[in-house]
């Protein structure tokens, strides 16, 4: 349960003498409803109660927040490379989620490919969930990969948990997990559609990638030719086209091409089931 979730749905523990392994009381405690002061009751690792401060819940241990902090929710990082097994040395589950917690960062989840096997079926889920368990710090989610020739495997893995389905429009940098054309990531889109899964997009058009400058050197606007925004205005108008037709809900990763920002609100305004991310270095 969620501090938004726990909110006001909570009887006072004073009238019926629980207690809980942990409360944290703070005048600055962020829920839905804004900043404010809150007392927060935790059981077995869960929030279970949130309480205006002074509603005296008990706990074994209790946590003051200093009147110069903010008490948070735990983050979701969505867009997380862990690759193990078969790249552990790049980075693990024991690094990422130990970084992830001392971030304040609860949850993760794992992107398909590095990993090797990439998690393109439900044996190759199977196997990053072993990994994961034995040395995860943090919760831990996954997304699956849509590559070509699985897309059998789709459906398999979206029962068996996965948050949606990776695919990339150029080299995804491994050859484990071979990108899509456009007309492969129709297919599949339209397989996810038929159990409202989620299609994530590396968007970047291979052919404009392939015919433009390779990066010499050291300067930074050397790799900027390399990347010219049209190749992902290019991908992006395609997913964005192959969206509409099949109905999938297609998320559009890293954007950093402003100039695609007017086909994403005019794509959204028409109804298209369509996000986007982006991050500071991504820009």
């Amino acid at each position: 349960m969620s501090i938004n979730e726990a909110v006001g749905r909570t009887s006072s523990p004073t009238a019926t003498g629980t207690t809980y392994d942990l409360v944290l009381r703070g005048q600055q405690v962020l829920t839905a409803q804004g900043i404010g002061p809150r007392e927060i009751g935790v059981r077995d690792g869960k929030i279970v109660a949130v309480q205006e401060l002074g509603a005296g819940l008990a706990a074994e241990r209790v946590i003051e927040v200093a009147s110069d902090e903010v008490l948070l929710p735990g983050l979701v990082d969505t867009h997380v490379h862990v690759n193990e097994p078969g790249r552990t040395e790049w980075e693990g589950f024991e690094s990422a989620t130990k970084a992830a917690a001392a971030g304040g960062v609860t949850t993760i989840v794992d992107m398909p490919l590095n990993s090797i096997p990439p998690t393109v079926n439900l044996e190759a889920l199977e196997i990053k969930r072993a990994a994961a368990s034995k040395n995860a710090y943090v919760n831990v989610g996954f997304w699956g990969g849509a590559i070509p020739g699985n897309k059998k495997d789709l459906r398999e893995l979206h029962e068996a948990g996965v948050f949606g389905f990776k695919c990339f429009l150029l080299h995804s940098g491994v050859d484990e997990f071979p990108s899509l054309s456009v007309g492969e990531m129709e297919e599949d889109m339209a397989e996810l559609a038929s159990f409202d899964s989620l299609m994530i997009v590396h968007a970047e058009d291979s052919d404009i990638i392939g015919n433009s400058p390779q990066p010499v050197g050291g300067k930074y606007a050397g790799f900027l030719d390399s990347r010219p925004r049209d190749a992902e205005n290019t991908a992006i108008a395609q997913v964005i086209e192959r969206a509409r037709t099949t109905g999938v809900r297609a998320h559009v990763l890293h954007l950093s091409s402003s100039d695609a920002l007017q086909m994403i609100r005019e794509a959204k305004a028409e109804g298209v089931l369509l996000t986007v991310e982006t991050c500071p270095h991504y820009l």
